[in-house]
């Protein structure tokens, strides 16, 4: 690719991050493509669909969450700490965009979602984390579920502007049932 075609590119996505962190997935292409400084062909030339180019705005984002599990592996204290601290992290994680809890949340387990590697993602770490805590679960969770119910708590968030502190004790509860009382 020509050196002005992948700062083209490059200034795309940044823009199409922040416009969608801001108005959410379904912000226009055209203001995208405006706000870059580039015409609609061009947009259109890098990313043929409106999924395409979420999908190069959240590669950084997927890499994000497999450092992320990472440390909530590594996190130490108690299985209770160490899995609320994971839920609030994966809570900031789909939460980076107006409306992505709620867009992820459902496209969980969506064979046909265009967005469906990026919840593979998620759930893939969701069930690294929750496979570490295994011995401190009352049952096996499923990771798919567990998505589920913990998006269900990011959308809420998302949708009334919670702040982390107004979750956390959601998240909490959603632990609590998780694990085995000792």
């Amino acid at each position: 690719m020509r050196a002005d075609a992948q700062r083209n590119r490059e200034r795309i996505i940044e823009v199409a991050r922040a416009i969608f962190r801001e108005q959410g997935y379904d912000a226009s292409l055209d203001l995208v493509a405006k706000q870059a400084g580039v015409g609609a062909g061009t947009l259109y030339r890098h990313f043929p669909n409106r999924e395409s180019l979420v999908d190069a705005v959240m590669q950084v984002w997927v890499d994000r969450v497999n450092d992320t599990a990472g440390k909530a592996m590594a996190r130490e204290g108690a299985p209770r700490d160490v899995l609320v601290g994971w839920f609030a992290d994966y809570v900031a994680l789909i939460s980076l965009h107006k409306g992505g809890p709620a867009k992820l949340t459902c496209a969980m387990g969506d064979e046909t979602s265009p967005i469906r590697t990026k919840c593979q993602v998620l759930s893939e770490a969701m069930r690294t984390v929750l496979s570490d805590l295994e011995d401190d679960l009352v049952v096996p969770v499923d990771a798919l579920q567990a998505c589920r119910l913990v998006g269900g708590v990011a959308t809420v968030a998302d949708q009334a502007d919670l702040d982390a502190e107004a979750v956390r004790p959601m998240l909490e509860v959603v632990a609590d049932g998780f694990l085995a009382r000792g």
